[in-house]
């Protein structure tokens, strides 16, 4: 395992599990790193939230890398998944049960195909009600979990890539580049009203930000296990 000196800064990347939030990713690194340091405190935080539902990606950044958070966040993401068609969520993904069934027997892989390219470019977005989008003070996914109307104001994105890389309906596989900030499950609540239908997340996967890949990502369970056979002085020490 490489040396680090996580003091003076870190940029790790990690293979985020499954369920697991970026918070669970950051908080079980932070504790590792300092038992193994043997400080009560170090700077660690991830440069982009993945929901619990995805997979992959996940930048984290400790001791005087967090200054780099911003500049890494604002770096465009790639990502590879699948959407269902025919029904929706509240949620857009599999949070919720699917609690309407739309028509899609009249969607072709012709429709599917030119309704991504048709997605592609600036755009104005609204993000989801289950989402940390702040409204008036609040996150948005605390007014939906009360069962209270909320308004969401559209953000402006850039779809930069939006490719259809498999038709077996009523899954489509996709791998879309996009800005910060972008939510792929509102892509899929969007797409299936571009088709006539309805449509959820069902699987989504950040193969890439910027310059970072998750091919090169370590598992943080892996990580961690590593780090007990690393010996203190050879960590650096936190100041």
């Amino acid at each position: 395992m490489t040396n680090y000196n996580f003091a003076e800064g870190e940029i790790l990347l990690f293979d985020k599990p499954y369920r697991w939030t970026s918070f669970d990713v950051v908080g079980k690194v932070r504790n590792y790193i300092r038992r193994y340091l043997g400080v009560k405190s170090i700077k660690v935080g991830h440069a982009g939230t993945l929901d619990p539902l995805a997979t992959g990606l996940l930048i984290v950044c400790t001791g005087k890398a967090t200054k780099q958070i911003d500049n890494l966040q604002a770096s465009d993401k790639e990502y590879a998944g699948t959407f269902v068609l025919g029904a929706t969520t509240p949620s857009f993904d599999l949070e919720k049960e699917v609690d309407v069934r739309w028509p899609d027997a009249h969607i072709t892989e012709f429709m599917i195909r030119q309704s991504a390219a048709a997605m592609t470019g600036p755009q104005m977005q609204i993000p989801p009600v289950f989402s940390a989008v702040k409204v008036d003070g609040k996150r948005a996914y605390d007014y939906a979990r009360d069962n209270q109307e909320v308004i969401i104001a559209p953000k402006p994105i850039v779809i930069t890539e939006f490719e259809i890389t498999r038709v077996a309906m009523p899954e489509v596989g996709f791998r879309i580049v996009c800005s910060k900030g972008t939510y792929i499950r509102a892509i899929a609540r969007d797409f299936g009203l571009a088709l006539g239908s309805g449509a959820y997340m069902s699987e989504l996967r950040r193969t890439r930000s910027g310059e970072f890949r998750v091919t090169d990502a370590f598992d943080p369970e892996t990580f961690c296990q590593q780090l007990k056979e690393i010996t203190p002085d050879r960590l650096g020490k936190a100041i």
